[in-house]
């Protein structure tokens, strides 16, 4: 059986990821693509259980950066050997919410983590697992946090932080969509609902043309 393609939504909170989800997989519905949803940190059981640890646990106890990270990529090698994989070996495609480049976004912009330290981990855990195909959904921080301030009441622990935090993970996302232009495309995401979604249906399209 043919192997499955991969895809990535990035973006910061309040960028759109949920509805972009669902965008690109009611697209691969109509062109008889078989999907699968799937986010991170999460996915499996475990690695749902470190997401809970890590964004909302109910334990006043700081973590440390060092620990943050070090939770993602163990999270990470349980959804992509037990969850990802199988997937794309049975033919399926997954499209992921968040994947990599978080980490290098939110623990090395957002944390000052030094990347060589996430560069280790990426060739660890992730090796030569990448995406085929990544979604950056670019979007103002402010207006970003203010998105997720009118839909939530409660906020996990990364939502919680300052928009100087943000400004630096976006900062950090733009700076790999550089370095890999023909992996990740961006999307201005500050605009209207169906003008996203037009940008969103043009490059999978563009992609599925490609790969098919």
């Amino acid at each position: 059986m043919k192997i499955g393609r991969f895809i990535t939504l990035e973006g910061i909170e309040g960028a759109g990821k949920s509805t972009a989800l669902h965008i690109i997989q009611t697209y691969l519905a109509q062109e008889h693509i078989e999907s699968m949803l799937t986010r991170e940190p999460g996915g499996t059981p475990l690695a749902e259980a470190i997401r809970k640890l890590m964004l909302h646990s109910d334990n006043n106890e700081p973590i440390a950066a060092e620990t943050e990270l070090l939770m993602m990529f163990a999270g990470r090698k349980q959804h992509l050997q037990n969850h990802v994989l199988p997937a794309l070996r049975s033919g399926k495609w997954v499209v992921s919410d968040r994947y990599i480049d978080a980490s290098y976004a939110y623990q090395g912009g957002g944390r000052d983590i030094d990347y060589q330290y996430i560069r280790l981990l990426d060739k660890w855990i992730v090796g030569t697992y990448y995406p085929d195909l990544t979604i950056l959904l670019n979007v103002e921080p402010s207006q970003g946090l203010k998105r997720i301030g009118i839909r939530k009441t409660q906020k996990d622990r990364i939502e919680q932080e300052q928009i100087a935090f943000f400004d630096r993970v976006q900062a950090a996302y733009l700076e790999r969509a550089k370095l890999e232009p023909k992996r990740i495309k961006i999307v201005d995401a500050n605009k209207s609902l169906l003008e996203v979604e037009e940008q969103i249906r043009a490059i999978v399209r563009h992609f599925i043309t490609s790969n098919l």
